[in-house]
Protein backbone atom coordinates (compact mmCIF):
# COMPACT_ATOMS: atom_id res chain seq x y z
CA UNK A 1 0.00 0.00 0.00
CA UNK A 2 1.49 3.24 -1.48
CA UNK A 3 2.76 5.71 2.48
CA UNK A 4 -0.31 8.49 1.55
CA UNK A 5 -2.94 5.83 1.72
CA UNK A 6 -1.06 4.49 4.94
CA UNK A 7 -0.81 7.73 6.46
CA UNK A 8 -4.85 8.43 5.45
CA UNK A 9 -5.91 5.34 7.28
CA UNK A 10 -3.77 5.82 10.06
CA UNK A 11 -5.08 9.79 10.60
CA UNK A 12 -8.49 8.26 9.81
CA UNK A 13 -8.09 5.70 12.72
CA UNK A 14 -6.42 8.73 15.46
CA UNK A 15 -9.26 10.90 14.25
CA UNK A 16 -12.10 8.06 15.24
CA UNK A 17 -10.39 7.23 18.72
CA UNK A 18 -10.05 11.03 19.78
CA UNK A 19 -13.42 12.14 17.94
CA UNK A 20 -14.48 8.95 20.72
CA UNK A 21 -12.61 10.02 23.62
CA UNK A 22 -14.50 13.74 23.07
CA UNK A 23 -17.64 12.67 23.45
CA UNK A 24 -18.50 11.95 19.49
CA UNK A 25 -20.34 9.16 18.66
CA UNK A 26 -19.52 7.94 15.19
CA UNK A 27 -22.53 6.50 12.58
CA UNK A 28 -20.43 6.17 9.76
CA UNK A 29 -16.41 5.64 8.34
CA UNK A 30 -15.53 6.47 5.18
CA UNK A 31 -19.08 6.76 3.69
CA UNK A 32 -19.81 6.53 -0.01
CA UNK A 33 -22.06 8.20 -2.53
CA UNK A 34 -20.45 7.55 -6.03
CA UNK A 35 -17.27 9.05 -6.42
CA UNK A 36 -17.82 10.91 -3.36
CA UNK A 37 -16.83 9.86 0.23
CA UNK A 38 -17.29 11.40 3.84
CA UNK A 39 -14.23 10.40 6.11
CA UNK A 40 -16.56 10.33 9.12
CA UNK A 41 -20.47 11.02 9.85
CA UNK A 42 -20.51 11.61 13.96
CA UNK A 43 -23.21 12.62 16.64
CA UNK A 44 -22.41 15.11 19.86
CA UNK A 45 -25.28 16.31 21.64
CA UNK A 46 -27.86 16.18 18.90
CA UNK A 47 -25.44 17.36 16.13
CA UNK A 48 -24.79 15.95 13.26
CA UNK A 49 -20.92 16.21 12.53
CA UNK A 50 -19.89 15.92 8.54
CA UNK A 51 -15.97 15.24 8.87
CA UNK A 52 -13.45 15.52 6.65
CA UNK A 53 -9.78 14.30 8.46
CA UNK A 54 -6.56 15.70 7.19
CA UNK A 55 -3.37 14.17 8.31
CA UNK A 56 0.50 15.10 7.92
CA UNK A 57 3.41 13.93 9.22
CA UNK A 58 4.82 17.50 9.41
CA UNK A 59 4.56 20.92 8.21
CA UNK A 60 7.46 21.79 5.99
CA UNK A 61 4.35 21.46 3.11
CA UNK A 62 2.12 23.47 5.58
CA UNK A 63 -0.54 22.26 8.23
CA UNK A 64 -2.76 19.67 7.20
CA UNK A 65 -5.81 21.95 7.37
CA UNK A 66 -4.69 23.82 4.58
CA UNK A 67 -5.07 20.96 1.99
CA UNK A 68 -8.77 21.10 2.43
CA UNK A 69 -9.60 23.46 -1.13
CA UNK A 70 -12.86 24.20 -2.45
CA UNK A 71 -13.30 21.21 -4.67
CA UNK A 72 -12.37 18.75 -1.99
CA UNK A 73 -15.14 20.81 0.43
CA UNK A 74 -17.77 20.86 -2.94
CA UNK A 75 -17.56 16.79 -3.23
CA UNK A 76 -17.91 16.72 0.75
CA UNK A 77 -21.01 18.86 0.45
CA UNK A 78 -22.05 16.49 -2.32
CA UNK A 79 -21.93 13.57 -0.39
CA UNK A 80 -23.28 14.90 2.70
CA UNK A 81 -26.17 15.82 0.59
CA UNK A 82 -26.98 12.05 0.26
CA UNK A 83 -26.69 10.71 3.49
CA UNK A 84 -28.80 13.45 4.72
CA UNK A 85 -31.27 12.41 1.91
CA UNK A 86 -30.88 8.71 2.69
CA UNK A 87 -31.01 9.61 6.73
CA UNK A 88 -33.51 12.50 6.91
CA UNK A 89 -34.80 14.45 10.03
CA UNK A 90 -31.78 15.70 11.63
CA UNK A 91 -32.45 19.47 13.32
CA UNK A 92 -28.79 20.57 12.84
CA UNK A 93 -25.52 19.74 10.69
CA UNK A 94 -22.25 21.30 10.52
CA UNK A 95 -19.06 20.73 8.60
CA UNK A 96 -16.01 20.36 9.97
CA UNK A 97 -12.18 19.57 9.72
CA UNK A 98 -9.89 17.50 12.02
CA UNK A 99 -6.26 17.94 11.34
CA UNK A 100 -4.15 15.55 12.48
CA UNK A 101 -0.14 16.49 12.42
CA UNK A 102 2.07 13.28 13.13
CA UNK A 103 5.84 14.04 14.38
CA UNK A 104 8.37 10.90 15.53
CA UNK A 105 9.15 11.97 18.91
CA UNK A 106 5.81 13.54 19.68
CA UNK A 107 2.27 13.29 20.61
CA UNK A 108 -0.16 13.73 17.50
CA UNK A 109 -1.11 16.86 17.36
CA UNK A 110 -5.17 17.52 16.64
CA UNK A 111 -6.77 20.31 15.65
CA UNK A 112 -10.44 20.78 14.83
CA UNK A 113 -12.07 23.62 12.58
CA UNK A 114 -15.96 23.61 13.70
CA UNK A 115 -18.26 24.81 11.20
CA UNK A 116 -16.35 25.56 7.92
CA UNK A 117 -18.16 27.49 5.29
CA UNK A 118 -16.83 28.58 1.67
Amino acid sequence: MPPHIELGKKGEELAAGWLTSNGYNILHRNWRHGRYEVDIIAARQSVIHIIEVKCRQSTVYGHPEASVSRKKISHLLQAASAWLYRYPGHARVQYDVLAITLRATEEPEYFMIEDVYL
